[in-house]
C-alpha cells in the first residue's frame, strides 16, 4: 500500500471525502491508490503532512470538549 492511501486510511477519510476536502479529483485519487498514477514526491510528502496535521487537530479538539 502507499503512503498517501495509508494516511488516507489512517485519518478515516474515503477517497470521496479526500477529493472534497482538497479540492482533488477522485479519478486522480483512485488512480493513485490503484498504482496507475504516482503522485511526485513532493506533492505526496505535503498531502501526507497535511493529512497528518489534521488528525492531529481533531485529536487535540475531540479531548478539548471531552473536558
Amino acid at each position: 500500500m502507499n503512503k498517501l492511501k495509508e494516511a488516507r486510511l489512517a485519518a478515516g477519510l474515503s477517497q470521496a471525502a479526500l477529493s472534497k476536502k482538497y479540492g482533488i479529483p477522485i479519478r486522480t485519487i483512485e488512480n493513485w491508490d490503484s498504482g496507475k498514477r504516482i503522485p511526485s514526491e513532493w506533492l505526496e510528502n505535503l498531502l501526507i503532512r497535511i493529512i497528518r496535521e489534521d488528525m492531529d487537530e481533531k485529536r487535540v479538539w475531540e479531548k478539548v470538549c471531552k473536558k
